[in-house]
């Protein structure tokens, strides 16, 4: 055991001065400006809510310090979201705190981090973020989850230096046209509008509709829409710290007659199924390109890398010795074949564990440019978007809008978001879907390790059923997606994902009930849809080490649909 070292004679002396500095209350410290705590009534002391916007909250004498604390009950229908728009520099760094208690307690950044936790006491969630370089305010929020018990916060800080608030909203957008009809869809453009802070995002109303946010974009594609119809527009535009210009003059375009155009996305099937082949091995069978089996008509290669060198790109690196020496040559001929043999290919970004962020113009740009380039030298088809740590609306919009003008309108565009990220449309996956509408190939939720969620009729369902599945699915489909661009993810086996498998009986009963209303559960919707794309699974390889059951039968299944 080594002795411990003397400590010198200063050191010695000084920690003594620095003990009867603190018992008369002064400090040896230099001083620092630190930030102010930016909530307004975080520690709930004011005994009420005082500005708080909340769903469903009140103060309780329960607190994690002080004499009041939050707490919000969430409904079948409401996650009890309490919510505050706070002033903020552009380009700063924050943290955002609160100590919570309960089960699912969320706590977040509007259109940015988050993070989440189940508690029976007290515990401290924190976020880290940087503002945006236009960001001049942020909004904080904390919520539960749809049908769980209430859950407590308190001593909610937002911790970095204050902004002035912006009050200010844009112009208005000029010059609106409508045209470039086709049987089932209208192009707009209109002229940028201007904000000292810029344009945050641009909101078009369809006829008497509800306002839909397309991104930081001045053009933009009505899809799904009815030949030879009539319809009116009209835009506004937002500015990052909420304040919207008045809207625009109303502006109409027709449709043309004829069939209704075929789905982005190149020469897929009427019905696809979608497997994900692991870039790695982790005890699932390890494969080839050349061994997925033909019923997988689109192929999602897991995962690309993060390009250290540029934020927001990315870059492929085959795992060629986990993959029993599988070489780079081998996998793109691999790939040539597949194609040759009607098959598509894809590269998916992100996973469990990527590490991907596009929140910025720099990052869009980075992305479009080094994903461009992967696309070619590997042969792959298109993008598979599963950023599981989150993604931002509208520069994941942008980069995939200049990847796909420079790639070419064969470009396969495929999303896999958690079951959790599309239940609302102003989430921000459900907003990145419905902002590149026109260019999406296909929406394949992961229906697993979710536990339980709210369905499109307001009931709450646990995973693992044809309910859950199906009330999961029809959010999208009343939503604004169609019926062509939703699939249905689920795992090959049990042991593909934490929680969430069920029998391929079950993912064939829910493609019957979505698609000819047949074989549903509890649940049944009050309409069908015969065009639903399909299915997906994680993955090729726990499916092969499973004899292949998904793509047997669900894959036989999904090909048999009307």
């Amino acid at each position: 055991m080594k002795p411990p070292a003397r400590r010198p004679q200063a050191a010695v002396l000084s920690s003594l001065i620095a003990f009867v500095l603190a018992v008369v209350g002064l400090s040896l410290a230099p001083a620092t400006a630190f930030a102010a705590n930016l909530t307004v009534n975080g520690g709930f002391e004011s005994g009420t809510l005082s500005g708080w916007q909340c769903a469903a909250g009140s103060v309780t004498s329960s607190a994690h310090s002080g004499s009041y604390g939050l707490q919000s009950a969430p409904s079948g229908s409401d996650i009890g979201r309490c919510s505050q728009t706070i002033s903020v520099r552009p380009s700063t760094a924050y943290t955002l705190s609160a100590w919570v208690t309960g089960s699912n307690v969320y706590l977040g950044v509007d259109g940015g981090a988050s993070t989440w936790t189940t508690s029976s006491s007290w515990s401290q969630l924190s976020v880290p973020f940087t503002t945006s370089a236009s960001a001049t305010s942020v909004t904080i929020y904390l919520h539960g989850w749809y049908g769980l018990p209430p859950f407590g916060a308190d001593d909610v800080v937002l911790d970095g230096p204050g902004g002035t608030p912006d009050t200010t909203p844009p112009s208005t957008p000029g010059g609106l046209t409508v045209g470039s009809p086709t049987s089932s869809s209208l192009q707009l453009n209109w002229s940028a509008a201007t904000d000292a802070n810029g344009i945050d995002h641009y909101d078009v109303v369809q006829g008497t509709g509800a306002a839909q946010s397309v991104g930081n974009v001045t053009s933009w594609t009505a899809t799904g829409l009815s030949p030879t119809t009539t319809y009116s527009f009209k835009v506004r535009a937002c500015d990052p710290s909420g304040n919207c210009s008045p809207y625009g003059a109303s502006v109409s375009g027709t449709t043309s007659s004829g069939p209704t155009d075929p789905p982005p996305g190149g020469s897929l099937p009427k019905h696809v199924l979608t497997g994900y082949w692991q870039n790695f091995n982790n005890g699932a069978t390890v494969q080839k390109i050349s061994d997925v089996p033909a019923a997988y008509d689109l192929i999602a290669v897991a995962f690309a890398d993060a390009d250290a060198a540029r934020p927001g790109g990315i870059t492929f690196n085959l795992d060629s010795a986990g993959l029993n020496g599988y070489t780079v040559a081998q996998f793109k001929a691999d790939i040539a074949a597949k194609k040759a043999a009607g098959k598509k290919v894809i590269l998916s970004i992100g996973g469990q564990n990527g590490t991907i962020s596009v929140a910025n113009a720099t990052a869009a740009a980075n992305f479009a440019s080094t994903a461009l380039s992967v696309l070619r030298e590997y042969g792959f088809d298109g993008v598979d978007i599963d950023l599981e740590n989150g993604v931002n609306a509208q520069y994941m919009g942008q980069a995939l809008r200049s990847l796909q003008s420079q790639f070419g309108s064969g470009l396969i565009i495929t999303m896999a978001p958690q079951t959790i990220d599309m239940q609302a449309t102003t989430f921000e996956y459900f907003k990145l879907a419905l902002a590149i509408k026109d260019i999406l190939t296909i929406v394949n939720v992961q229906y697993y390790n979710s536990g339980a969620m709210n369905g499109c009729n307001g009931q709450v369902y646990s995973q693992g059923s044809v309910d859950f599945i199906t009330a999961q699915a029809c959010i999208m489909l009343q939503n604004g997606l169609r019926p062509d661009q939703v699939g249905l993810g689920l795992p090959a086996s049990s042991r593909a994902a934490g929680s969430g498998y069920v029998s391929t009986t079950i993912v064939n009963n829910a493609l019957d009930c979505l698609a000819k209303g047949t074989n549903c559960g509890a649940f049944k919707p009050s309409t069908t849809w015969p065009t639903l794309r399909g299915a997906m699974t994680w993955s090729t390889n726990w499916d092969a080490l499973n004899g292949n059951a998904f793509a047997n039968q669900v894959g036989a299944h999904v090909h048999a649909l009307p």
